[in-house]
């Protein structure tokens, strides 16, 4: 969990999100990210929602604006490649370790979704990739990463993880010359973290 402080965004309204993407479009944003940070702290009464103060609110929302930046920039050429991953989160497991049925493959690394909870995000947002062609990973942590795309030669990688942790991994990706697109935790910790599957379905 590279942030330093926890958060919870899923109560806010859809507006939020859509307001994040559309900021995210404008061109040169980059030069006045803070004031539009700040702007849209107090328009979605960010700090009541979650506890965070200005500085951490302030950070949190630069890092999905820059997520959603990076998203537009690389999806044209992410929509062209052929073998594609998906790494989702262990920590997004429904229940986590007390009732999740999953298994945990160290040769990959990776967990192997069982399929257990209707309800669970991992289990539906493994079926939705499945469904389009992706291998599905669920990772530990994101230094498994970069041996499974070694291992395997994915062209194209799509992560769901905290922003702080996308912003990372998606500098390693270019790196290796894997296409990459990243969607954010709306709600980060060490267990019950949440991710919009809405989201992840549009970008699959």
């Amino acid at each position: 969990m590279p942030y330093r402080f926890t958060f919870d965004l899923s109560k806010l309204s859809r507006f939020f999100f859509e307001e994040v993407a559309r900021v995210s479009y404008k061109k040169g944003i980059h030069k006045k990210i803070g004031k539009t940070a700040q702007a849209m702290i107090r328009k979605f009464k960010i700090q009541e929602a979650t506890g965070l103060s200005v500085s951490d609110a302030v950070t949190l929302l630069q890092d999905f604006i820059d997520l959603n930046a990076k998203n537009i920039t690389q999806k044209e050429r992410f929509n062209r490649v052929k073998k594609k991953a998906l790494f989702l989160p262990h920590c997004s497991r429904k229940y986590m370790d007390s009732h999740c049925r999953s298994t945990f493959d160290p040769t990959v690394p990776s967990y192997i979704c069982a399929a257990c909870s209707e309800d669970c995000l991992i289990n539906r947002a493994t079926s939705i990739a499945k469904k389009k062609g992706y291998d599905v990973y669920v990772v530990p942590g994101g230094s498994c990463i970069p041996k499974i795309l070694r291992s395997k030669g994915y062209e194209g990688a799509l992560g769901v993880a905290c922003g702080e942790e996308a912003k990372l991994s998606g500098e390693l990706l270019e790196n290796m010359g894997v296409a990459c697109q990243a969607v954010p935790l709306i709600k980060n910790g060490c267990a019950n973290t949440v991710f919009e599957i809405e989201t992840l379905s549009k970008t699959l």
